[in-house]
């Protein structure tokens, strides 16, 4: 197995489906599934004892005994650094919304593409966030019903923070960025870090809800 392999845990109560979505996604080369659980409570318990820790979480949300909710606020606290992906069969705004803004790093209903499950699980992993065009779309349109504003105006963002904040939401990579930019990793990894102190996004996926609710740039669709 080589050193670039995205280890990959999955949470779903239902077998058959989950037993597929495994089989399906470790025929991929650089995807390895080694954690496989009912629901949150046995993801959980296997991932203090599974090595290597998995960097990504394929997560239910309607699960028996803990649900996809629960176990992502669990994982926040626990696994801090965990990517976490809901793969759910809900698609209304509602639910979208609500989980992205407990800090999750994609959403996919499930009839998804395979493909784009493969897509997802690779962008959280290497640029922190997946949010497909729907999914974008009802985050925009969740936020300003809500017309939630959190930007703080004493904490404004320089040019070259805005700059990055754009190139982030373009879906680059830190090192990407550096190149584009001719800055080096840790100058850009401090910008990143202050942009997160600036907003208070929990992780790169709130930094691109942040410029969706301010509409700070235009995105792609």
């Amino acid at each position: 197995m080589s050193e670039d392999t995205i280890h990959v845990a999955i949470a779903e109560d239902q077998r058959l489906f989950r037993e597929c979505l495994v089989s399906l996604l470790n025929g991929f080369e650089r995807i390895s599934v080694n954690v496989e659980a009912a629901n949150g409570k046995d993801l959980l318990e296997q991932l203090f004892v599974v090595a290597p820790t998995p960097q990504v979480v394929l997560l239910d949300l309607t699960m028996p005994e803990m649900n996809g909710l629960d176990t992502t606020r669990q994982l926040k606290k626990l696994f801090p650094h965990m990517k976490i992906i809901i793969l759910s069969v809900h698609s209304e705004e509602r639910h979208i919304v609500h989980m992205v803004g407990e800090g999750v790093n994609g959403y996919l209903v499930k009839n998804s593409e395979l493909s784009e499950v493969v897509q997802a699980v690779q962008a959280v992993h290497e640029k922190g966030f997946y949010f497909n065009e729907s999914v974008l779309r009802a985050i925009h349109s969740g936020m300003a019903n809500k017309h939630e504003k959190s930007y703080n105006p004493n904490s404004p963002l320089t040019v070259r923070e805005k700059e990055i904040l754009e190139l982030i939401c373009q879906e680059h990579t830190t090192q990407e960025i550096a190149e584009k930019l001719f800055l080096s990793v840790r100058t850009v990894d401090g910008h990143r870090n202050n942009l997160l102190e600036k907003t208070g996004a929990r992780n790169t996926a709130g930094l691109v809800i942040y410029a969706l609710r301010h509409d700070l740039f235009k995105f792609g669709w």
